[in-house]
């Protein structure tokens, strides 16, 4: 039988009722993993954890807004009062923002961008690192982009938001790197996700796809797997660092 090396582990994963999340959240379940799938979206994370549960794995789903850090306070004491402990985490949940140039961008989307982007990612990071520590470590994995390295035109909140996330994610590894807790960073290129194919027309997913030398969009299980496998005991050595996943976009 294939170990993975997260067998046993209790792992949280936000955003987890669609895309990348759900995805993950579906494969850490299938290695063995003990799963809390958390989405602003009750009935979607409801869904997917009825799955995992009739699946033979043990879930629970939370109904969770990050940017609201009282709510995500609460999702890790929930997770550690059903659970025990918080061993490993997916930070995923994120929002596209309005497609405009920066000399027009509106206020309140540059806001709500940074407050589920970036805000979110540090408040989880935050009651995360807090719980793990008390718990002896674990291995925590924050959603950039390939937009966490390079611009992209009409995206100005995302681009930035997700190099905050990178910049987060090294500082906490470093902090952290004592408690014997990972951070790292995942930056996939653009996946076939409903964020992404509903923030671009058919036509602009095609060209889209075009950008990256290998000619298409990614999928979530190609992402899933390198996020297990960050959150795994085979990374025990991996922490602090930014690994894209984006078909040769950031190559070029």
């Amino acid at each position: 039988m294939a170990t993975y090396g997260v067998e046993g582990k209790v792992a949280l994963v936000t955003g987890a009722g669609s895309g990348i999340g759900e995805a993950t959240a579906r494969l850490l379940a299938e290695r063995g993993a003990t799963v809390v799938v958390a989405d602003l979206r009750a009935e979607a994370a409801e869904q997917v954890a009825a799955d995992l549960v009739a699946g033979g794995a043990q879930a629970l789903a939370l109904a969770v807004d990050v940017a609201d850090e009282a709510a995500v306070d609460q999702m890790v004491a929930d997770t550690v009062a059903r659970f025990g402990r918080l061993d490993a985490a997916v930070n995923n949940a994120g929002i596209s923002g309005e497609r405009v140039p920066v000399g027009d961008y509106p206020t309140a989307s540059w806001r709500a961008v940074m407050s589920v982007n970036l805000d979110g990612v540090f408040f989880c990071t935050r009651a995360e690192v807090g719980a793990m520590r008390r718990g002896g470590g674990g291995a925590i994995v924050n959603m950039a982009s390939i937009l966490g390295a390079v611009g992209f035109a009409n995206s100005v909140a995302y681009v930035a938001a997700k190099h905050g996330v990178v910049g987060l994610t090294k500082s906490a590894a470093l902090e952290h790197a004592g408690d014997h807790i990972r951070v790292n960073a995942v930056g996939p290129g653009f996946i076939a996700t409903p964020l992404v194919e509903g923030a671009l027309s058919p036509e602009e997913v095609v060209m889209v796809g075009q950008l990256h030398p290998l000619g298409r969009l990614g999928t979530t299980a190609e992402v899933a797997s390198l996020v297990a496998w960050l959150l795994s005991d085979q990374a025990s050595f991996a922490t602090g660092g930014y690994y894209p996943i984006d078909g040769g976009y950031l190559a070029q």
